[in-house]
């Protein structure tokens, strides 16, 4: 790839340029990150080999390769070359959807999209919160964000499904336990590429007041937006920016996103992969169950992975999860 990239006219079509330097950088940065594993795993393995020739403990805190770390580095990083996918490289366009449960369920929703927040800035992705309508009395009926950084779709794609929640409730004025649902849809952003040919007269715009928690109008000018991409009848709206033109740019991502999902489900059957099956967000259909009363659990029920402190993962303390999920599917 650098040779090519020195001969030339290899910059006689830009955009094509562009995408090769990235993928040439993504490499060089695999390639470094291995090389440096692999170094410290050579060594660590000599000197181990050596100190146990000897008979030598003293040799073995002399190593200096903090080997929990590296353990841990090399299994993230094995699990990253499974992310093949064509799009498990990209963004992630994340979006929560309350279900089942009322106004529980809708708080639920948000505890749901912080959690993924929470998680970004952990693993310092960026996280851009593009929409968010909020629940009559609290929480929210739907939200999307955009997180970023690298193989993000790759890795919360196994975040998509439903979601159980068990807690005392707190609208509950008996504060009786009750059992909340959400819907977690997962999608790859479109690439810079043109993937989607989408015409200007294809779309309709609409404008109208953002709203705020208890459905109020919280702005006195039309900045929220709502887009309809009239060939398939998807509706995408985004209101939380104060910037007409800053929530026409989110909603259009977005809408190139489920665009992206639907031009490849046409082609190749590929919509189980990018989306899921979209099931009803209730009863018998989730894919984890966090329970906060009567006792404190996660539990992933496609992999069986548990986790006993669910404030911890609601923190964003998701990876365990996730690298759970994926493993199993390399079996």
């Amino acid at each position: 790839m650098e040779r090519e990239a020195a001969e030339p006219g290899y910059w006689d079509d830009p955009r094509k340029a562009q995408q090769d330097m990235k993928a040439l950088g993504s490499l060089k940065e695999t390639f470094s990150l291995w090389q440096s594993l692999s170094t410290q795993a050579s060594t660590l393995l000599e000197l181990t080999e050596l100190a146990l020739e000897d008979g030598d403990e003293s040799l073995l805190e002399q190593i200096g390769v903090d080997t929990a770390e590296l353990s841990k580095s090399l299994a993230r990083e094995e699990i990253a070359l499974t992310l093949a996918g064509p799009y498990d490289g990209r963004p992630a366009i994340v979006s929560v959807y309350s279900g089942a449960g009322g106004t529980d369920s809708q708080d639920w929703a948000e505890m749901l999209l912080k959690m993924y927040a929470r998680w970004g800035e952990v693993e310092k992705r960026t996280v851009q919160i593009m929409d968010m309508a909020y629940g009559d009395e609290a929480g929210l009926r739907s939200a999307t964000l955009e997180i970023g950084g690298p193989y993000a779709y790759g890795y919360l794609s196994a975040e998509r499904g439903v979601h159980r929640l068990v807690r005392l409730s707190p609208y509950d004025p008996n504060n009786l336990r009750h059992t909340s649902f959400a819907q977690v849809e997962v999608l790859p952003a479109a690439g810079e590429e043109e993937e989607v040919a989408v015409r200007p007269e294809e779309i309709k715009l609409d404008t109208f007041r953002s709203s705020g928690p208890g459905g109020q109008n919280v702005q006195k000018v039309a900045s929220a937006v709502r887009l309809t991409h009239l060939p398939t009848g998807m509706v995408v709206s985004c209101q939380t920016e104060r910037s007409q033109h800053q929530n026409r740019e989110y909603a259009m991502r977005i809408l190139m996103a489920r665009l992206l999902a639907r031009q490849n489900a046409q082609r190749a059957e590929e919509l189980a992969k990018l989306k899921g099956e979209r099931v009803a967000a209730e009863w018998g259909n989730q894919i984890r169950s966090y329970v906060l009363h009567p006792y404190k659990s996660v539990k992933d029920h496609r992999t069986n992975f548990q986790s006993a402190n669910p404030d911890a993962v609601l923190d964003g303390g998701l990876n365990d999860f996730i690298e759970a999920y994926l493993i199993s599917r390399l079996n």
